[in-house]
């Protein structure tokens, strides 16, 4: 039997050009929805999208038609959005309006309560760099999605069509959700950064540090995706050598130091439930805890 035609297209309204607007809306084109972009600025987009340009106070040209209207703008611009929105009475049910904010629910848009639209969001868990990239790269990641049950429905739906996999969050939930998110990406730059300069201090120059780096990086992130942090964690700690952890230590000063120390103490927890036996992980917590003797190089 020949399957029945999927559901209609959606006119879907992206206000904000920015990477993730903009992105967001090439990836909800491409899979065939009627999607309509809108700044304040003129700028170039990528085909097939065109911009409508007003001024903040402006609407959008599109408002009232739009089935979903996505607010992809900074979290401090979403509550003003939202108000500035709600004056020009545009918006009315069955209208969805989303946000893009990993941190804020869907109060964030308690201006627009009153229209009858449904409210929620919607946080794709991937960083969103290049907007041309950003279709293939949202291919089999995962989407928080949260709000009301028309929007939740629509946002699983939008997510779905661009090949995300969308997952329900609790609004009380989405802090600790998005700390996650930072940790995982933005964090894990700052590490990075971090053993970068740590390479250059040796006498490398700041590419020749990434160089060396970028393929252990390589490794360690392949490990992650096929066995887990628990599986994938290797290093002194795990080992339970406590005598490298206490070089290290003597070795760093500052920040980094107490840097290592805090991430080396998580990094044990890790190893003891991995089975590292209790006394090796009894002298790397000492280790961990001790200062180096005064007078060393890397002691404050």
């Amino acid at each position: 039997m020949t399957p029945g035609p999927g559901p209609a297209p959606l006119v879907v309204g992206v206000v904000g050009p920015g990477r993730a607007g903009t992105g967001l809306a090439l990836a909800w084109a491409r899979v065939g929805h009627d999607v309509r972009l809108h700044g304040r600025r003129a700028k170039p987009v990528p085909p097939p999208l065109t911009l409508t340009v007003g001024a903040a106070d402006e609407p959008p040209p599109w408002l009232a038609a739009a089935s979903v209207v996505v607010l992809a703008v900074p979290d401090d611009a979403i509550a003003p959005l939202a108000r500035s929105l709600a004056r020009t009475g545009s918006l009315a049910a069955p209208q969805v309006v989303l946000h893009l904010s990993g941190l804020l629910d869907h109060t964030a848009l308690a201006a627009l309560s009153s229209s009858g639209a449904a409210l929620g969001s919607l946080h794709p868990l991937q960083t969103l760099v290049e907007p041309e990239q950003v279709p293939e790269h949202l291919r089999g990641a995962w989407a928080a999605v949260e709000g009301a049950p028309q929007a939740t429905a629509t946002a699983e739906r939008l997510a779905r069509d661009i090949g995300l996999r969308p997952f329900r969050v609790r609004p009380e939930d989405k802090a600790r959700y998005h700390a996650g998110a930072v940790f995982a990406s933005n964090y894990f730059v700052v590490v990075e950064a971090i053993a970068q300069d740590l390479l250059q201090s040796t006498g490398l120059s700041e590419t020749e540090a990434w160089s060396a780096l970028a393929p252990l990086v390589g490794g360690t992130l392949d490990n992650l995706a096929r066995q887990g942090p628990l599986g994938a964690l290797t290093g002194p700690v795990a080992r339970g050598d406590a005598e490298t952890v206490a070089r290290h230590l003597a070795a760093l000063s500052g920040d980094q130091r107490e840097l290592y120390r805090q991430l080396g103490m998580l990094a044990l927890d890790l190893a003891r439930r991995r089975g590292l036996e209790a006394g090796a992980a009894a002298r790397v917590a000492r280790a961990l805890a001790t200062d180096p003797p005064r007078g060393h190089p890397g002691a404050r």
